[in-house]
């Protein structure tokens, strides 16, 4: 035995009591696990820990994270693995960083800039950890997962990663940033990418509907691409067309085209947004119920938090994305062709936003990626505009241009309750959603598990410790089909979190949002501890985690 957990109170992720054992670890598994009210000799081995007051779990699974250039350029990425996360799902909302060209990959760099950064290890707000600069010698989604298993100096990463193959980027390699349907040989070029990736070792498939050119695709082309993510046993991840307006028919219209596709089903934070859908997270709910009950593979995750993060330029209509980044910034320019935009999104309700006229008191600015623009991090739009004497479309439209689209915010959009209901729902898993950029991210990015087991659990008692457990750990395990994850059982992977029940919180707030958590001692990843006595040790044990070929048609 290489080590062994002793007297810890074991949380094994299946929902079960909890029980009191010592866990023997070796060789990156799970070797042996001696209840108290067994018999026999006591484990030993050359490391004994005494664990005594403290939970031991599963590895915690984000699955909706955005750390798909931070994994590269922070080799300690302390954000998650200070949390206890061992695997993240990234890949999401529809744009990452694979399959592309060299087109497509500039394109994609520069239209989510806000969300992971330039790739440089001067990108403003950055995770700092001496990674340097990002290569991006990649193009095919295996050689950006091979690019994650080599990390820094052929050592690995800091936390595992699974991918989804992003529809968005997908769209764009096969007929660029066109606001129309796509013909049969763009529709059969898009369905052999993403079953190349898919053979490649992706997880399943995202897509950003509100996000262009992703949301140019009609239900009928997002069906046909669903229909070949089922052959491979994997899933679809949409960020559906609303979570204001029209909410509820946006999640119904993900159930039918799965339904249809015979695909698995994870809706990305599955939340109800804005005054039209304050307590409505039950009428959500039910249509899952019905769903389910009759037969339909259906998952969610949430983040416990009541504010949402994306990019300001998200927040335009449609129409005026169309052509990529510098298309957008020529309209931006273009006085006639703002106040159209303006007029759509404070008076018609953009479906960047949602269906809903904005609302600038609600969308604060968290990150710019000039850092001369940074006077108005931490402001609202409304804010910013009333201190410079303007309407605040003027402040904005004026910050897109000059941030070149890279600036990032908080929307507060959320409802209490409706996060509290979502959460309780038999096939809730937690997903950070983390955006890590900006001088003031959401503090979701550091503290969504520690705030589920502090606040939502110890605190608030929304649900019981193993329940919790269960959704951030064997139920994303199942999700993804490993076969040796999210739970504590002899042969598993000794991914694993040692936490104290009684003090573990999130650190995070919205005014220091990269505090890291409390009560989280150690965290181990291959049997090998990433997090030692509340410290980020130098060990890289994090790899790609791929579909197997026992997964494939």
């Amino acid at each position: 035995m290489d080590t062994v957990l002793r007297d810890v109170r074991v949380i094994d992720g299946s929902g079960g009591p909890s029980y009191r054992a010592d866990v023997a670890l070796a060789g990156g598994r799970i070797a042996g696990i001696r209840r108290e009210t067994d018999g026999g000799p006591r484990p030993a081995a050359a490391r004994m820990v005494d664990a005594d007051g403290l939970a031991l779990s599963p590895g915690f699974i984000d699955m909706h994270a955005h750390s798909d250039l931070a994994l590269l350029r922070d080799p300690a990425h302390e954000a998650k693995a200070a949390q206890g996360v061992t695997l993240e799902v990234i890949g999401q909302d529809g744009l990452s960083y694979a399959p592309v060209d060299d087109r497509t990959l500039a394109e994609v760099r520069a239209q989510i800039t806000g969300w992971n950064g330039g790739g440089t290890s001067r990108s403003s707000g950055a995770e700092s950890g001496g990674g340097g600069d990002i290569d991006f010698t990649w193009r095919t989604v295996g050689e950006y997962l091979d690019r994650l298993d080599h990390g820094f100096d052929g050592r690995g990463i800091a936390v595992n990663a699974a991918y989804l193959i992003p529809q968005g980027t997908v769209r764009m390699l096969a007929l660029g940033w066109d606001d129309r349907d796509a013909g049969p040989d763009e529709l059969a070029r898009m369905k052999q990418l993403v079953a190349e990736g898919l053979e490649q070792g992706a997880v399943g498939l995202s897509s950003g509907l509100t996000y262009t050119p992703g949301m140019y695709a009609s239900d009928a082309e997002l069906t046909e691409l669903c229909r070949v993510v089922a052959r491979y046993d994997g899933y679809y991840c949409p960020h559906h067309r609303s979570y204001g307006a029209g909410a509820l028919e946006a999640y119904e219209a993900m159930v039918a085209l799965t339904r249809e596709a015979g695909c698995a089903l994870h809706l990305a934070h599955a939340t109800m947004n804005f005054g039209v859908n304050k307590g409505r997270a039950p009428e959500l709910l039910a249509l899952l119920d019905k769903a389910l009950d009759a037969g339909a593979d259906i998952s969610l995750d949430t983040y416990p938090y009541t504010p949402g993060c994306t990019t300001l330029v998200a927040m335009l209509p449609s129409w005026a994305s169309e052509g990529g980044p510098e298309a957008i910034l020529a309209r931006l320019r273009d006085e006639a062709t703002a106040e159209c935009i303006r007029h759509v999104m404070e008076v018609e309700g953009a479906d960047g936003c949602h269906g809903v006229p904005i609302d600038w008191d609600t969308v604060e600015i968290s990150g710019v990626s000039d850092p001369a623009l940074a006077g108005h991090v931490g402001r609202t739009v409304a804010r910013s505009a009333a201190e410079r004497g303007e309407k605040p479309w003027v402040t904005a439209r004026r910050l897109l241009i000059d941030d070149r689209l890279g600036s990032t915010i908080l929307q507060h959009v959320g409802h209490e309750e409706n996060v509290r209901r979502i959460m309780r729902h038999r096939v809730h898993t937690g997903g950070s959603d983390g955006i890590l950029q900006g001088d003031k991210p959401h503090p979701r990015a550091y503290g969504t598990f520690p705030q589920y087991l502090g606040r939502y659990v110890r605190d608030l008692g929304v649900l019981s410790l193993e329940e919790c457990v269960a959704h951030l750990t064997g139920r994303p395990a199942a999700r993804l089909r490993l076969p040796d994850r999210g739970l504590v059982r002899e042969g598993y992977r000794a991914d694993l979190v040692l936490f104290d029940p009684a003090t573990v919180a999130a650190g995070s707030t919205y005014e220091a949002p990269r505090t890291l958590p409390t009560g989280i001692p150690h965290v181990l990843i291959d049997g090998r501890f990433v997090i030692e006595d509340g410290r980020r040790t130098d060990v890289l044990a994090g790899r790609a985690v791929r579909r197997t070929a026992s997964d494939r048609p």
